[in-house]
């Protein structure tokens, strides 16, 4: 196991160096000069070459990308230019709205999907098996934007069961606050969830080891949960961490329809306001938040098939 786990990390670090790369890259990739941009096309020359020398914008490439994951290593990205505050300073303050909004999304999606997908492979082919798979074909169609401004029109402003926007800190309001978001979220997930699992599903109650069970006479019950559903949650784990990526993404739009001060809004005020400093650091940390959460996938995989790790 130790050796699966060190070949996974070591596979993870040229692809955290290239995201460092991209990463640096997106303020050199902007047409003009950058930091005039920033500041406007009022800006002197004096002001534009202060804030370049401040930024290390006037140095070399090279030696301006090596003191980037050299800060960045350090968890040091810099003052933000249109905040005045430090960057890690605005990412913390923010991360704790998109984190528990990621967490919540992601328990809606598995309490919806794994009891649907267990439905739908035990009832295959059957009229249940159909809605659901109908239920996911929709789902796939849905853009996020769209089904959260419905779930806001019909759970907040029709039924006021729910608050459409805001967030706050304070339990049980912060999960009120985010349950709209959250099941925007979860059921943007839960499609490929369900489609995942069920296909698992079948493949594994259909395997000879199975029906040697089934032979012996064990519950129908047993075999399902404990055989199936055991053996179908590698894949599933898998699907849930490459998707989170996706779901990261996800937050830009879901916390400007909600008003909730995460860092995909964070993102999006930064890009409105050419903080490229904030929107670099952003970028960065993203991408290195998906490539852990991919090895983290991965482990876990290994732990529950030991077929992963011994091959």
């Amino acid at each position: 196991m130790a050796v699966y786990v060190g070949r996974r990390i070591v596979a993870a670090i040229p692809v955290v160096l290239g995201l460092s790369v991209l990463a640096f890259l997106i303020i050199h990739l902007v047409p003009g000069d950058p930091v005039q941009q920033m500041l406007g096309a009022h800006a002197t020359p004096k002001t534009v070459a202060e804030v370049s020398h401040r930024l290390g914008l006037d140095r070399p490439l090279l030696a301006q990308y090596l003191r980037f994951v050299s800060d960045a290593f350090r968890g040091d990205f810099g003052r933000s230019i249109t905040m005045n505050q430090p960057v890690t300073t605005l990412i913390g303050q923010r991360a704790v709205a998109t984190f528990w909004l990621l967490g919540y999304g992601v328990v809606v999606a598995l309490l919806v999907s794994v009891p649907l997908a267990l439905w739908s492979a035990v009832r295959r082919d059957r009229i249940e098996d159909q809605l659901i798979r109908l239920f996911t074909t929709a789902a796939f169609g849905m853009p996020t934007f769209w089904l959260g401004l419905v779930l806001a029109l019909l759970f907040g402003l029709r039924l006021r069961w729910l608050p459409v926007g805001g967030y706050t800190s304070a339990f049980p309001e912060l999960l009120r606050s985010l349950t709209l978001p959250a099941v925007t979220l979860g059921l943007s997930l839960t499609a490929i969830l369900i489609r995942t699992l069920r296909s698992s599903l079948l493949e594994t109650l259909s395997s000879e080891y199975v029906e040697a069970a089934r032979a012996r006479g064990l519950p129908e019950r047993r075999i399902v949960l404990r055989y199936g559903l055991r053996n179908s949650l590698g894949a599933m784990v898998t699907v849930v961490a490459v998707n989170l990526g996706f779901l990261i993404g996800g937050t830009v739009v879901i916390e400007t329809v909600f008003q909730i001060p995460g860092l995909g809004s964070l993102l999006v005020e930064s890009t409105l306001r050419r903080d490229y400093t904030l929107v670099t650091a952003l970028t960065f940390i993203s991408g290195t938040a998906v490539v852990f959460m991919s090895l983290a996938a991965d482990l876990v995989y290994a732990m529950l098939d030991p077929r992963v790790r011994l091959g």
